[in-house]
């Protein structure tokens, strides 16, 4: 194997590494690298992505796209996952805060849509809208 491929390798074990610490968390690419720079080992932004982008393909990462203003939202589910429990989102209208829902109400919601509507909602691309509990409180 060569040197080069020997250095991919590593940054994708470093990669898995730091997600696995992140479980369950929904974390951007541009987390990731600020995470790599403040300990001293930074990876550059194209090989995340990269990383990533097979990482989802293999079903090790679940990647959600809010909206067309939000970067995408990448959570590490671990190879025994088979795929992971999708989830809900919601953005506060206010602050851009991003609230991530894994919630069996919002799974029958979406059993209900598809049964009686004939429509299957994709959960990772799911976002409600409104306000956050601290914007909530900042405007009485």
């Amino acid at each position: 194997m060569s040197e080069k491929n020997q250095y991919k390798t590593r940054q994708r074990e470093e990669l898995l590494n730091f997600l696995r610490t992140t479980e369950s968390d929904h974390i951007t690419v541009g987390e990731v690298c600020g995470h790599f720079q403040r300990c001293g080992c930074p990876i550059g932004t194209a090989t995340v992505y990269r990383h990533l982008e097979r990482m989802v393909d293999e079903g090790l990462v679940n990647k959600y796209t809010i909206d067309a203003g939000s970067p995408a939202c990448f959570e590490y589910i671990g190879a025994e996952s088979h795929g992971g429990d999708a989830c809900f989102h919601c953005k506060c209208e206010k602050c851009g805060r991003l609230i991530h829902l894994h919630c069996e109400e919002l799974q029958g919601l979406s059993e209900h849509v598809l049964t009686h509507h004939g429509f299957r909602i994709n959960p990772m691309r799911t976002v409600f809208y409104g306000l956050c509990d601290d914007c909530r409180e900042a405007e009485k």
